[in-house]
């Protein structure tokens, strides 16, 4: 994800380092261990985020979505049908999903009712109509309607179903956008493939994550089919509805490329032409293109982030070409390898930033260390810029260093292990936990491995701190010249 730059106008000003989106437990200890069951057979109603305890459910384990969704954006009622296929791990009398508003007409359990109750604004517990045995696979076919809504979140702006300026809607939102249009296990920590069917009147389009397959038209509707062979965490899904201009084509290796653009914004055509040289440049980077498709959406619309859904980043209208690079970067740095909890957000955010610094290294000759001592300078004073930790934040504050200390600090650790050793990170780490979730914790140690050093006081002064590094962190390898 990527801000605005308006968003973040007054930090962008003060340091000129970003180009262009409840306390926890101590920064050492480990994450609490998921909950499998909150009671004999019942599914726990949170995966044990340490910040949104309650997003996410224990008990099974999701590997496929099937979305199938009928919208007409004159009326704006969504009809819903999604079956959600699971592994069960433990012995379940009842499981919890999430779900954010929306009028449930009926829910099935392996094809037979099952009973059902709302909690809460997202809880939705269901009684299958015979105990799952743990280790078996178990559908849940669940029937609903209604308006789709959207919600304020303090530290990004909306999350969830949102309307175009056309009159098309759009789902775009970190941590939660998913459950405003279907029913999820909404915690990166369930990551699982995914298809859409989407019906909407003639005129209307729809683009998604992952393969585009045939559409087709029947009584003044056309339906649309999208899949996504390669798991994703849920936020990373996405609808667009809109009165869209595609490109298709592909990568030199193949593999397809669907971009669409709303009305208004044909100009960025230019832009995302610009694509296979970004990919093939993150790939030098970062080691292979990790999904099976690729593109961009742009949307004509002023939010205040872009995003990075899954081989198909979704952009608001201000996005530029470093937007372009950063958004596609998470395609390997929290799209394939996903947080294990919130509190892991550097894993993404930090070096998703740190990539556009690598383009214009690379694309503008951009002399790195300079850049780095004159964004120190102007901020070595300020209290309000190193008190954002960059692991151990806190609830609602998990995107308010990563942006900009986080781009320090990566550059910072690369001049205290050397190249050769930042080189293998960058390309080994990805590998180690492709198309897997991975912490914090691990990737200090991770590092430290490669690196042959004892880091522990780097990490200390730069992730788990709040004050300005001491100066042998602050300016280590090349940076003490």
């Amino acid at each position: 994800m990527e801000h605005s730059p308006g968003r973040l106008a007054t930090t962008l000003i003060a340091t000129s380092i970003m180009v262009v989106g409840c306390t926890s437990s101590p920064p050492d200890s480990p994450p609490p261990p998921s909950p499998t069951v909150n009671a004999a057979g019942a599914g726990a109603d949170g995966a044990g985020d340490p910040y949104y305890p309650q997003d996410g459910n224990g008990g099974y384990d999701v590997t496929d979505y099937n979305v199938s969704i009928s919208y007409d954006p004159g009326v704006g009622n969504l009809d819903g049908d999604t079956t959600v296929t699971a592994n069960a791990t433990a012995d379940l009398n009842k499981f919890n999903l999430d779900l954010v508003g929306l009028e449930i007409s009926a829910i099935e359990v392996n094809d037979k009712p099952a009973q059902f109750t709302r909690e809460g604004d997202h809880e939705l517990s269901i009684t299958p109509p015979e105990p799952l045995a743990k280790g078996s696979t178990f559908k849940t076919r669940v029937r609903y309607k209604g308006t789709p809504t959207v919600k304020e979140d303090g530290q990004l702006g909306k999350n969830g179903w949102q309307k175009s300026r056309s009159g098309g809607a759009f789902v775009a939102g970190e941590p939660h956008s998913a459950t405003f249009w279907f029913p999820a296990n909404d915690h990166p920590r369930d990551k699982a493939t995914f298809r859409l069917t989407a019906k909407v009147p003639d005129g209307w389009s729809v683009v998604s994550n992952g393969r585009e397959e045939p559409s087709t038209a029947a009584d003044g509707w056309t339906t649309y089919r999208w899949v996504e062979e390669t798991r994703l965490a849920t936020y990373l899904t996405t609808i667009g509805i809109d009165k869209w201009i595609y490109e298709r084509s592909a990568l030199p290796d193949g593999t397809p490329v669907v971009s669409a653009y709303a009305p208004g914004v044909e100009n960025k055509k230019q832009l995302e032409a610009r694509l296979p040289e970004i990919l093939e440049f993150l790939s030098s980077k970062f080691g292979p293109y990790p999904m099976k498709s690729a593109g961009g959406i742009y949307l004509n619309e002023d939010i205040g982030f872009s995003l990075e859904t899954q081989g198909r980043p979704i952009y608001a209208r201000w996005t530029n070409l470093e937007t372009v690079v950063h958004e596609n970067a998470h395609q390997w740095f929290g799209d394939s390898v996903s947080v294990d909890t919130w509190a892991d957000i550097c894993l993404n955010e930090c070096f998703a930033s740190y990539s556009q610094w690598l383009w214009t290294e690379a694309k503008e000759r951009q002399n790195l260390d300079q850049r780095y001592r004159t964004a120190i300078d102007r901020v070595k004073g300020r209290d309000t810029f190193w008190g954002n930790k960059l692991y151990g934040m806190g609830k609602g504050n998990e995107f308010h260093g990563v942006y900009d200390k986080g781009v320090l600090a990566i550059h910072a650790l690369r001049r205290q292990i050397g190249e050769d050793a930042f080189n293998r990170v960058l390309k080994e780490w990805p590998a180690a936990h492709k198309d897997a979730n991975a912490s914090w914790k691990q990737f200090e140690d991770f590092v430290q491995n490669i690196a042959g050093q004892d880091l522990r006081g780097f990490y200390d002064a730069w992730f788990h701190g709040d004050k300005v590094p001491a100066d042998q962190y602050l300016y280590p390898g090349s940076l003490r010249g």
